[in-house]
């Protein structure tokens, strides 16, 4: 089902022209391959992950309540929204490419959301709506040729700056 939707997707690009974000989306595809088998192959021990006898240093707020979390689950919330940012960017920068409208939500890899989530620490949906956040911020940037929201560091990575990821996560120190 997912396998026909995806190819559907991509017939739909096709016959619209947008062969930069049908190029995105197939990167974005093998990206999720390769991340999928490299966690299949490796093994992981819960026992001696430290997320789960670490106690919690910090509370933010998502959908209303207040949750806690310790440095490893604010990790990847920190994660979630750069990975976004990432992809964003290379979606944003197809659409320009196409010249289509901007269209941050019609993009697989906003609604998928899911690169970077290996299923610990965080429920799906708290990843996803961070890892959108990090997308919709990621893709204004590439489809607008500007580092508003993020920059390029010293290895030629694309990061969110520290004060937007702060807004972002909303964390704040417990104590």
């Amino acid at each position: 089902m997912v396998e026909q939707r995806n190819a559907d997707r991509a017939r739909a690009l096709q016959q619209q022209r947008r062969m930069a974000q049908y190029r995105y989306q197939q990167q974005y595809y093998a990206r999720l391959r390769d991340q999928q088998r490299r966690w299949q192959a490796a093994s992981y021990d819960y026992w001696n992950d430290p997320y789960y006898y670490t106690p919690a240093s910090y509370r933010y707020s998502y959908g209303g309540t207040w949750h806690q979390t310790n440095r490893y689950g604010a990790d990847l919330m920190r994660q979630a929204v750069s990975y976004g940012y990432q992809e964003g960017l290379r979606a944003g920068r197809a659409d320009r490419e196409d010249g289509w409208r901007y269209d941050d939500r019609g993009s697989y890899g906003y609604r998928d959301a899911s690169y970077g989530y290996d299923g610990r620490y965080l429920a799906h949906d708290q990843y996803a709506h961070y890892f959108r956040q990090g997308f919709q911020r990621g893709y204004e940037d590439g489809y607008h040729s500007r580092y508003r929201y993020g920059h390029r560091d010293d290895r030629g990575n694309y990061t969110v700056l520290a004060a937007v990821l702060g807004v972002i996560l909303g964390l704040q120190l417990l104590n």
